[in-house]
Protein backbone atom coordinates (compact mmCIF):
# COMPACT_ATOMS: atom_id res chain seq x y z
CA UNK A 1 0.00 0.00 0.00
CA UNK A 2 0.97 3.62 -0.86
CA UNK A 3 0.05 6.82 1.04
CA UNK A 4 -1.19 9.45 -1.32
CA UNK A 5 -1.96 13.01 -0.69
CA UNK A 6 -5.22 13.92 -2.30
CA UNK A 7 -6.76 17.34 -3.59
CA UNK A 8 -9.90 17.73 -4.30
CA UNK A 9 -11.38 20.92 -5.77
CA UNK A 10 -14.87 22.27 -5.10
CA UNK A 11 -17.24 24.99 -5.02
CA UNK A 12 -19.79 26.01 -2.19
CA UNK A 13 -23.08 27.54 -3.59
CA UNK A 14 -24.39 28.12 -0.62
CA UNK A 15 -22.56 29.84 2.48
CA UNK A 16 -20.83 27.38 4.87
CA UNK A 17 -21.57 28.32 8.36
CA UNK A 18 -18.47 28.14 10.80
CA UNK A 19 -20.43 25.32 12.43
CA UNK A 20 -20.57 23.36 8.97
CA UNK A 21 -17.11 23.68 8.60
CA UNK A 22 -15.89 22.11 11.73
CA UNK A 23 -18.66 19.35 10.99
CA UNK A 24 -16.41 18.83 7.37
CA UNK A 25 -12.92 19.16 9.18
CA UNK A 26 -13.67 16.95 12.24
CA UNK A 27 -15.56 14.60 9.63
CA UNK A 28 -11.72 14.53 7.31
CA UNK A 29 -9.69 14.44 10.55
CA UNK A 30 -8.28 11.40 9.87
CA UNK A 31 -6.64 11.38 6.68
CA UNK A 32 -5.39 15.16 7.48
CA UNK A 33 -2.30 15.07 5.48
CA UNK A 34 -0.39 16.95 7.97
CA UNK A 35 0.32 13.56 8.86
CA UNK A 36 2.25 12.64 6.12
CA UNK A 37 6.11 14.14 5.80
CA UNK A 38 4.57 15.70 2.48
CA UNK A 39 1.62 17.60 4.62
CA UNK A 40 3.96 18.85 7.32
CA UNK A 41 6.50 20.20 4.74
CA UNK A 42 4.22 22.08 2.60
CA UNK A 43 1.69 22.88 5.47
CA UNK A 44 -1.24 21.56 3.53
CA UNK A 45 -4.42 22.36 5.20
CA UNK A 46 -7.35 19.87 4.94
CA UNK A 47 -9.89 22.64 3.97
CA UNK A 48 -8.99 25.71 2.24
CA UNK A 49 -11.93 28.31 1.42
CA UNK A 50 -11.21 30.80 -1.73
CA UNK A 51 -13.11 34.43 -0.86
CA UNK A 52 -15.60 33.50 -4.44
CA UNK A 53 -16.52 30.02 -2.55
CA UNK A 54 -14.37 27.57 -4.62
CA UNK A 55 -12.51 25.41 -2.10
CA UNK A 56 -10.07 22.78 -1.90
CA UNK A 57 -10.09 19.54 0.31
CA UNK A 58 -6.42 17.56 0.92
CA UNK A 59 -6.70 14.16 2.57
CA UNK A 60 -4.18 11.61 3.55
CA UNK A 61 -4.96 7.97 1.87
CA UNK A 62 -4.11 4.93 1.55
CA UNK A 63 -4.29 2.28 -1.41
CA UNK A 64 -2.63 0.11 -4.01
CA UNK A 65 -3.08 2.81 -6.85
CA UNK A 66 -4.05 6.10 -7.78
CA UNK A 67 -7.15 5.49 -9.09
CA UNK A 68 -8.16 4.08 -6.04
CA UNK A 69 -6.81 6.50 -3.67
CA UNK A 70 -8.67 8.97 -5.58
CA UNK A 71 -12.09 7.64 -5.65
CA UNK A 72 -11.45 6.92 -2.12
CA UNK A 73 -10.88 10.31 -0.83
CA UNK A 74 -13.62 11.71 -3.24
CA UNK A 75 -16.20 9.54 -1.34
CA UNK A 76 -14.49 10.80 2.03
CA UNK A 77 -15.44 14.34 1.29
CA UNK A 78 -18.56 13.60 -0.04
CA UNK A 79 -19.54 11.98 2.98
CA UNK A 80 -18.18 14.84 5.33
CA UNK A 81 -20.12 17.53 3.35
CA UNK A 82 -23.31 15.56 3.67
CA UNK A 83 -23.05 14.97 7.27
CA UNK A 84 -22.39 19.32 7.49
CA UNK A 85 -25.91 19.37 5.55
CA UNK A 86 -24.59 19.90 2.02
CA UNK A 87 -25.95 17.53 -0.82
CA UNK A 88 -24.32 17.98 -4.19
CA UNK A 89 -25.95 20.54 -5.86
CA UNK A 90 -24.79 22.77 -2.79
CA UNK A 91 -21.47 22.04 -2.69
CA UNK A 92 -20.47 19.82 -6.08
CA UNK A 93 -16.64 18.77 -6.45
CA UNK A 94 -14.54 18.70 -9.35
CA UNK A 95 -11.93 15.84 -10.26
CA UNK A 96 -9.76 14.07 -7.62
CA UNK A 97 -6.10 14.60 -8.30
CA UNK A 98 -2.91 13.46 -6.52
CA UNK A 99 -0.58 15.90 -5.50
CA UNK A 100 2.04 13.65 -3.71
CA UNK A 101 2.97 10.78 -2.64
CA UNK A 102 4.49 9.49 0.74
CA UNK A 103 6.33 6.30 0.26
Amino acid sequence: MTTYVITIPGTFLRELSEGARAEVEETLRPADPQQTSLGRLEDLDILTINENGTFSIRLEVEADDSGSAEAQAKAAAATALSRAGFTEDDAPLGPAAVTGIDV
